[in-house]
């Protein structure tokens, strides 16, 4: 019996082999042939595209790039693609963020209200300090990537069609949550309430001005103006403001009153600012000439410790004070005249906003005496209602090609003590065949003593074209022409009153 079972030995191994044994090829992997040490090359080096991950990958890395990949897609094709947006939910899922980050359409806002712990996480989000060991902390990157990639597509992906009064104010508060993570103030890229304080935000500054009007531009501005309910709804900010300057010779009765309410509201703004930072000049030298006035208040103690030193007595250690001493207070003041000449063609907006409110708060200044003259293709003399921005502003006339020989003519006159006088002339220069004669002009009240100050800007992105040839001209005359943040322009100012 047991000889004729037959043995392990005597069946051929044809006969016990499964299928997938007989075809070797049919298995790429190395592991299925009997000697693996005679093939020294290992699997993974054969057929590289079949694992595109490297084992040693660090999963983070993955995961981040994840979320960046899903960013630019959403960024440059309105398209979902549902791969990355499902790999993104596991991400985000998997990290412990709310699958609200996902969602276009929810405002930080409304995610940062369903999870206030969030919220700090905002500030500085884009702005990180290095580690201090240098080693990378790649679960927070990836944290970050999630946070960045929402804040960058609502603010940046606003899509196209007619945009509403609410979907403007959405976009502004999302605005404002990104230049949180930039470390800035809300509005300190955009020129909003935080214009003027000391931030500038160079090219992105514009990005998101320009983001800005062109939602306004989409925008039925008209209809949201007429309906009390949609203009409460709107943020004033320098795009609504420029909108709202071009188009109120169209405005009537509840749409205009509300445009008023809404420019009214932004000057404001942008004057408390502005005349925080102007009321911290010192106008005036000292006055010598003019004894202290002896009151406790103006008593130099320290000056009058060390002059009486010589009183002190050591047997009695005490001090005995012959005189006393006082500081002095009366400043030298001189009136100074400023005489501020601003371009209001189309790309001077900005400018002209800016410059009139400050002209403003430097016009309420003791001892200053200040001039606005506004041109296009005419000048027009704003005097009378310098110490108004509001009033400026309704009487500008936006757009329009420009003249600079007329406003020169207009300004010119008011020159009365040229070593007293500065003249501030806000402007692209773009005057084609009219720039040697306005040159000229410019030229000789500079060599009469008046303090020329040309300006190529006073914005908040600091971004403004200049005109070349005025600027090497300028250059030569020892006036090189100032341009970018507003900033820039009152430290001249103060500069010259002081």
């Amino acid at each position: 019996m047991t000889e004729a079972t037959p043995s392990s030995d005597a069946t051929p191994a044809s006969d016990l082999t499964p299928a997938s044994d007989v075809t070797p090829s049919a298995d790429p992997t190395p592991s299925a042939d009997p000697t693996p040490s005679a093939d020294p090359t290992p699997s993974t080096d054969l057929t590289p595209s079949a694992d595109p991950a490297p084992p040693s990958a660090d999963p983070d890395d993955n995961r981040r790039q994840v979320l960046y990949w899903r960013l630019l897609a959403r960024l440059f094709d309105s398209e979902e693609q549902a791969a990355l947006e499902s790999a993104s939910l596991a991400v985000v899922e998997d990290i412990g963020l709310p699958s609200a980050l996902l969602d276009p359409g929810a405002s930080v806002d409304s995610v940062v209200q369903r999870h206030p712990e969030l919220a700090d996480e905002f500030d500085g989000l884009m702005t990180p300090e290095p580690e201090p060991d240098g080693v990378r902390d790649r679960a927070a990157e990836v944290r970050r990537a999630a946070l960045t990639s929402k804040v960058l597509l609502n603010v940046f992906s606003t899509g196209s069609g007619t945009v509403s009064a609410g979907q403007l104010a959405r976009w502004q508060t999302d605005a404002g949550w990104l230049e949180r993570a930039l470390g800035c103030p809300p509005g300190g890229l955009r020129g909003g309430r935080a214009a003027g304080a000391g931030l500038t935000g160079g090219g992105l500054g514009a990005e998101l001005g320009a983001v800005e009007a062109d939602l306004v531009r989409r925008m039925h501005l008209r209809e949201v103006l007429a309906d009390p309910v949609l203009a409460a709804k709107l943020t004033p900010s320098m795009s609504l403001i420029e909108q709202l300057l071009r188009d109120k010779g169209h405005l009537s009765g509840v749409a205009l009153a509300n445009a008023k309410a809404l420019m009214r509201r932004y000057v404001d703004e942008v004057a408390e600012v502005l005349r925080t930072q102007v009321e911290k000049a010192t106008v005036g030298e000292l006055d010598r000439s003019v004894p202290p006035k002896r009151i406790f208040r103006n008593l130099d103690i320290d000056r009058t410790i060390w002059k009486n030193l010589t009183n002190w007595s050591p047997e009695e250690e005490r001090l005995y004070v012959d005189r006393l001493y006082y500081r002095h207070t009366v400043r030298r003041t001189t009136p100074q005249r400023l005489i501020v000449v601003v371009d209001q063609s189309g790309s001077m907006v900005d400018s002209m906003v800016n410059c009139t409110i400050l002209a403003s708060i430097f016009a309420g200044l003791p001892k200053v005496d200040v001039h606005l003259i506004a041109y296009d293709t005419r000048a027009i003399d704003l005097t009378p209602w310098v110490r108004d921005p509001f009033d400026v502003l309704l009487r500008t006339n936006l757009g329009g090609g420009n003249d600079g020989p007329v406003a020169m003519a207009m300004a010119r006159p008011k020159i009365a003590e040229p070593k007293s006088t500065a003249m501030v002339w806000i402007s692209d220069f773009y005057e084609f065949d009219r720039s040697q004669p306005l040159f000229e002009g410019i030229e000789a009240v500079h060599r009469s003593g008046v303090r020329f100050i040309p300006v190529g800007s006073v914005t908040s992105s600091g971004r403004q074209e200049v005109n070349p040839w005025f600027r090497e001209r300028f250059k030569a005359l020892g006036t090189p022409v100032i341009s970018g943040h507003i900033d820039k322009l009152v430290h001249e100012l103060k500069t010259f009153l002081t």
